[in-house]
């Protein structure tokens, strides 16, 4: 019970990853993010939309754990975390080793 629950964990950490990256907006704020710490307002800035709808996608990424959030003065700074790729790095690796096993067989 306690490892099934485990599992339903991770895989649903992986959900919210795959989820977060599916939308060109996030994976753009987290580019962003990913080459320096950046307030909400330089986030949005790149992007024709409201700060609601930036907030919105900030807490997407936030609940994929891709995004620390710290308050600074009256203004939230922002980092990125990758360590969320991780498990997508080894869904890949073991789909991909499936894959080139199948077409190893055709030969």
């Amino acid at each position: 019970m306690i490892i099934n629950q485990m599992v339903n964990n991770k895989d649903r950490q992986l959900d919210f990853v795959l989820y977060a990256l599916s939308d060109a907006t996030r994976r753009s704020m987290l580019a962003q993010l990913a080459q320096k710490e950046c307030c909400v307002s330089e986030l949005a800035d790149p992007h024709d939309m409201s700060m609601a709808a930036i907030s919105k996608h900030l807490k997407i990424l936030a609940k994929a754990k891709f995004v620390q959030k710290t308050k600074d003065g009256r203004n939230f700074r922002c980092r990125a975390n990758l360590k969320p790729l991780d498990p997508v790095y080894g869904l890949l690796e073991e789909l991909g080793s499936f894959w080139r096993n199948q077409l190893d067989a055709l030969e």
